[in-house]
């Protein structure tokens, strides 16, 4: 047998279901971690490219750590090494949706770039490492991106779960005086159950409210009770 105290919380529109269920911890250090991974790789490959004096708009580029760079892909480099770092410093959440974002661009931009090599328009000097490297690291960013948090069946305590419809069901609250007293007499009838105390008329009501989970049907239960012929 359930019985419902009316100290109990549930959840409302405007109180976000996050802040009353334990999360997991782990989905949120995945997304911080795997951001500031990913920016020191990029990070480093853009430094080196500009120590090495590279030209800005080069076709032809310079080797990098087994890439091809110029001085324009080393400054994209840094910049999104940089956005990683500041997204996983600002929040979890945030450095969750950079990672997924950058991720399709570094995908779109191994793409369009492979059109472009050999030709006068691969401004960012690219050769066909370069693509690989793209891609892999474009797979990595949307997976540790949307780790834990892009599937339709979120566990619990993950920190991206929706809660539940019951617990977005907005409270029904008394309006009447007959709906007042039904409640004076709910809340005596089930801390009376608590206490081993009840009546057995205040036990089969409170069985019967058990049976319902929102405040405004188990008020309702009640006051059917009221109205059955005894």
């Amino acid at each position: 047998m359930r019985v419902h105290l009316f100290s109990q919380r549930r959840f409302t529109p405007s109180e976000p279901a996050d802040s009353e269920r334990p999360v997991d911890g782990r989905v949120l250090l995945v997304h911080r971690v795997g951001a500031i991974a990913v920016a020191l790789a990029i990070g480093v490959f853009g430094v080196l490219g500009f120590a090495g004096g590279l030209d800005f708009f080069s076709t032809e580029g310079e080797p990098i750590l087994g890439l091809s760079s110029n001085g324009l892909l080393s400054t994209i480099s840094v910049v999104t090494a940089l956005l990683l770092v500041v997204a996983a410093f600002q929040g979890a959440r945030l450095a969750s949706t950079v990672m997924i974002v950058v991720g399709i661009l570094f995908l779109v931009s191994a793409l369009a770039n492979l059109a472009l090599l050999r030709t006068s328009f691969n401004v960012l000097a690219f050769k066909f490492p370069n693509v690989v490297f793209s891609v892999v690291a474009g797979l990595v960013l949307l997976l540790l991106g949307a780790y834990g948090r892009l599937t339709g069946n979120l566990p619990p305590d993950s920190p991206y779960a929706r809660p539940t419809e019951e617990e977005w069901e907005p409270e029904s609250y008394p309006s009447t005086p007959a709906e007042f007293a039904a409640e004076r007499a709910m809340r005596e009838a089930e801390v009376a159950v608590v206490n081993h105390v009840a009546t057995a008329e205040q036990r089969r009501r409170v069985e019967a409210m058990a049976q319902v989970h929102s405040r405004g049907d188990r008020r309702r239960v009640w006051m059917e009770c009221d109205r059955a012929p005894s």
